[in-house]
């Protein structure tokens, strides 16, 4: 069934002093997408890159996320760190609380939180740590969103537990059989019509092609587009007018105001 309407998200704020990863274009992003994904400090992002990235957000009425990765600025969060769930979940707190107070600052709250890189590929497949971090989410917030694959751990979990989760589409990734998406460390740069017609077919028939060339079925509340691809912002402005076109409103999880 066509969807109605869906989020779009991409992450932000992902640079470290001076430096930025990919194009650079947050302030042309941000107005044209409805949740941000804010790094917190460990595979990218610094307290003034995120105060500035907060400001952006608030001025455009996008929703906010914590964007904990692992303690991997030099290989930017997309190594998997061998470290016990509870170490994991500890350092996502602290992430998150760094976020927090940065929201409460612009009189925001946070709307979600999202893993990066590796950290959300490992609670995808790791059912003690995604236990533990939905259990823990249910402590300090039960009603923060958590986004993840429809296909993981994560999600199952948070169903069983209560946890409110966003399920992801991810645009500019390619995707296995089991729905899950085929991680990788460096992206090129993709051609942005192709990037938009894979979303508008996942909106209109519920389908994606796998890297084996089978057509599997995906469903999903928000659609993901990593600001450090090559080429990001071409690639949202294409995904947002194709989406447009159709009638699909871009809103986000929780908000029922439309952002045409």
């Amino acid at each position: 069934m066509k969807k109605q309407s869906v989020d779009l998200n991409s992450d932000m704020g992902e640079g470290f002093g001076p430096w930025r990863i990919g194009d650079g274009v947050d302030e042309a992003i941000m107005p044209l997408i409805s949740s941000a994904n804010i790094a917190t400090g460990f595979h990218a992002g610094d307290p003034n890159i995120m105060a500035r990235t907060v400001q952006l957000a608030r001025e455009s009425g996008v929703g906010i996320g914590a964007h904990p990765g692992f303690r991997d600025l030099v290989g930017f969060g997309r190594r998997n760190i061998a470290e016990a769930p509870q170490a994991l979940v500890n350092d996502i707190l602290y992430q998150l609380g760094a976020l927090r107070e940065f929201a409460r600052l612009h009189g925001l709250r946070l709307q979600h939180v999202k893993p990066h890189g590796a950290l959300y590929m490992h609670a995808a497949r790791d059912e003690a740590f995604s236990r533990l971090l939905v259990e823990t989410l249910q402590q300090i917030d039960p009603n923060l969103l958590l986004f993840c694959m429809e296909s993981s751990a994560t999600y199952r979990i948070a169903r069983e537990i209560g946890q409110p989760v966003v399920r992801e589409f991810y645009a500019d990734r390619d995707y296995d059989r089991s729905g899950s998406i085929v991680f990788t460390r460096r992206v090129g740069r993709l051609d942005a019509g192709q990037v938009a017609g894979r979303v508008r077919r996942a909106c209109i028939e519920g389908k994606v092609r796998t890297v084996d060339g089978d057509d599997i079925d995906i469903d999903f509340d928000s659609i993901c587009i990593h600001s450090d691809t090559p080429g990001a912002l071409e690639l949202v402005q294409t995904t947002r007018e194709h989406l447009v076109r159709e009638g699909i409103r871009i809103t986000g999880p929780l908000a029922p105001t439309t952002r045409f």
